[in-house]
């Protein structure tokens, strides 16, 4: 894991226990069993949608966009402000702001995977 996701955890304390874990050759931010963020190269990407894009607009903070079969597609996740890894206040108001956005996404909460019984008495 880099040192940057490694700092997400330092940058998101005043929201609460975050985990970070792969995917797609980046990270998944997580936060109660909800992927509020991404983090593809070094960048921070928080999830948005109608009710907080408007946030992200005000700040021309760009999409989150990946190529497909030739085409780029963009997903709910918007760069996060600089602001984030500068003031633990606005990472918490920011973090908030994602997660309840992933919240309303309507996905159930990732699951933690439960421990295999053995069978044996």
């Amino acid at each position: 894991m880099s040192e940057f996701v490694q700092s997400l955890h330092e940058v998101f304390e005043r929201l609460g226990r975050i985990e970070a874990k792969r995917m797609f050759g980046g990270h998944g931010v997580y936060h109660e069993g909800r992927m509020f963020g991404l983090v593809a190269g070094d960048t921070l990407y928080l999830k948005a949608d109608a009710q907080s894009v408007a946030h992200f607009d005000r700040l021309r903070l760009p999409a989150f966009e990946y190529n497909r079969n030739g085409k780029m597609m963009q997903m709910s996740y918007r760069q996060a402000p600089a602001e984030v890894f500068e003031d633990r206040d606005e990472a918490a108001v920011w973090g908030r702001r994602a997660w309840e956005a992933a919240m309303r996404s309507g996905q159930p909460p990732k699951q933690k995977k439960k421990p295999v019984s053995s069978g044996a008495r």
